[in-house]
């Protein structure tokens, strides 16, 4: 299939150039095939010339996609209120996980010093160093702000990571005649194809009822999103036992339980790509251009938290979470009468509740240790369909 998309410059075609002949390389290096998890990895994260290493912008009207603080400041002041309420629990501090341009750290910190709520340390882990240059800058008026290389050994307060999961490597796995096959990367004629090998049955274990699909189904496991909340449970539970402060994780993206995930429907799985706001299912069109995502499997990224000792604090659709949260008070501090400064932000927060939009198909996974939301986010849960 020949796509219909923007041309790059130049200098992007000579870096995505760059990381062909750099991926190439590894599969030579590996008998003719790597697992797409590893192609992946090179794709968005290979120094200089990956996608979120490189120094193409990423967000906004001049990127490849939007995300919500870029929508508006309405995500980042609910945020805030509910953070507050953890951080009361806990500690006053948050660690960001791929702060993007810095727009919601920045909404954040705005209102917790407008709103009164202790906010003594923010520190963000970014991995782009052309996102934590524009972040710097965007959030020099914040003293308590800190950049971080990894996870620090123990940590107590409020974890955000919005859209941070579905960025992370998958591995992709078919249903063959007689077993499930691993869908790697090689290359014939020059160009990347799909290769499929023997699979590793543990990354089957995600799966709830893999004997039950159809020969032919094509589906994601998430091994490296599971490892990141591995880490982030060890992490709270360190900060826990270390300080006796607990703290939670509040994980935003769009994905589903592992009931609908594994549904007939996605018989070919969930695997995206992104280039100057248009989307096509082709990961291997200019790689270190384009964003490659994967909805999250929230089932297992819980099950991993709780495994490794985390409780279970609530999942919910986005659309409840902004609500329950307070997202329709800050809409209503702007007068509806003033048409002007109203309307750009009610047409902001339908896009973030409108279940055609973003408020179903994101979803919010909260997980912790010693921490409660408030009651009244007790009737938007949805932890039982997990």
């Amino acid at each position: 299939m020949q796509l219909q998309l923007p041309e790059p410059s130049s200098d992007a075609l000579s870096a995505s150039n760059t990381l062909q002949n750099l991926i190439a390389d590894e599969i030579n290096r590996h008998a003719g095939w790597i697992s797409f998890a590893r192609y992946m990895e090179l794709a968005l994260y290979a120094p200089d010339v990956g996608y979120y290493s490189g120094g193409a912008a990423k967000l906004g009207k001049d990127g490849d996609f939007t995300t919500a603080p870029e929508i508006t400041s309405l995500f980042g002041e609910t945020l805030a209120h509910a953070a507050g309420e953890l951080m009361a629990q806990s500690a006053p501090q948050i660690l960001e996980f791929g702060a993007g341009t810095g727009k919601l750290a920045l909404d954040i910190l705005t209102e917790c010093a407008a709103a009164g709520i202790p906010l003594e340390r923010y520190s963000i882990v970014e991995l782009s160093g052309e996102l934590r240059a524009r972040q710097q800058q965007t959030l020099a008026g914040f003293p308590q702000v800190t950049w971080l290389d990894d996870f620090p050994s123990a940590f107590s307060g409020v974890v955000l990571g919005n859209e941070v999961l579905d960025a992370m490597p998958v591995s992709l796995v078919v249903k063959g005649e007689t077993e499930w096959l691993e869908r790697g990367v090689s290359v014939e004629n020059g160009r990347f194809v799909f290769a499929d090998r023997p699979c590793d049955q543990e990354l089957i274990t995600q799966i709830p009822d893999a004997a039950g699909l159809p020969v032919g189904y094509l589906t994601e496991v998430h091994p490296i999103a599971a490892g990141f909340m591995h880490t982030l449970a060890t992490m709270l539970t360190a900060g826990f036992e270390q300080a006796g402060k607990g703290g939670a994780a509040i994980l935003i993206d769009y994905g589903f339980p592992a009931s609908e995930y594994y549904l007939d429907q996605r018989v070919e799985g969930t695997l995206m790509c992104h280039y100057r706001h248009h989307s096509h299912p082709d990961p291997f069109y200019l790689p270190g251009l384009q964003d490659i995502t994967a909805h999250v499997d929230f089932t297992s990224m819980a099950y991993a938290a709780v495994r490794n000792g985390l409780e279970m604090v609530a999942y919910m659709s986005q659309a409840g979470f902004l609500l329950t949260a307070g997202l329709g008070d800050r809409l209503l501090a702007t007068a509806p009468e003033d048409h002007m400064a109203y309307l750009p932000k009610a047409n902001a927060v339908q896009k973030l509740t409108s279940p055609a939009e973003m408020g179903e198909l994101f979803k919010v996974l909260v997980v912790g240790k010693g921490v409660q939301l408030p009651e009244q986010f007790d009737r938007a849960d949805q932890s039982r369909r997990l």
